[in-house]
């Protein structure tokens, strides 16, 4: 027996947490000096990627001890210069309990700010958020902006993920709603065109 529609997206969602598509730690630190003290030097002098990728390093464990602490420190000196992955991590962080209480409206929150700045991770998590009603009001119609806007930011497997949450959420709307979506997701792009 094939599972239900949103039984399927539930799981299609939960691969996505798993593989890649909203990794706890995710970085984008560029090709410099990864050694874990340039790292630190670079993140106490207020470069965003470096508090980002050490927030990271501290989640997983990788060179330094393991810290939630740790990372929820530098992830949020990271935020305040408004650093998209970081949000995403803090949004992780809240949407699995890792470090944090789990809130799931925190964890929509950080998300919303990744995604708003074309952050594929966040806007996927949200769309699913929104079609679960996971922190969010349940919203089809906001679920299927999400992975509309996923589809076009996303790269490799997130993208065929986007995709097919997309179609399997546009099931669910009647003509109507799936025509407010659509609109919804095309006044977004006009208001923030992909880069």
């Amino acid at each position: 027996m094939a599972p239900s529609p949103l039984r399927r997206l539930a799981l299609v969602g939960m691969v996505a947490l798993l593989v890649g598509a909203a990794p706890l730690a995710q970085t984008t630190e560029s090709a410099q000096d990864d050694s874990i003290e340039a790292i630190r030097t670079r993140a106490n002098a207020g470069d965003a990627d470096a508090q980002n990728t050490l927030g990271g390093m501290y989640a997983d464990g990788r060179g330094v001890p393991e810290g939630f602490g740790e990372a929820l420190l530098w992830w949020r000196k990271a935020v305040e210069q408004g650093h998209a992955d970081a949000q995403f991590n803090l949004g992780a962080m809240y949407r699995t309990g890792k470090g944090v209480p789990e809130d799931f409206g925190e964890a929509a929150a950080w998300f919303r700010k990744a995604a708003e700045q074309g952050h594929a991770g966040a806007s996927f998590a949200l769309g699913f958020m929104y079609v679960s009603g996971s922190g969010v009001p349940q919203d089809d119609i906001e679920g299927y902006k999400w992975f509309s806007l996923t589809v076009t930011y996303a790269n490799g497997p997130l993208r065929g993920i986007s995709a097919e949450a997309r179609d399997d959420t546009a099931e669910r709307l009647t003509p109507e709603q799936l025509d407010e979506g659509q609109k919804l997701a095309r006044e977004w792009f006009e208001a923030h065109p992909p880069e």
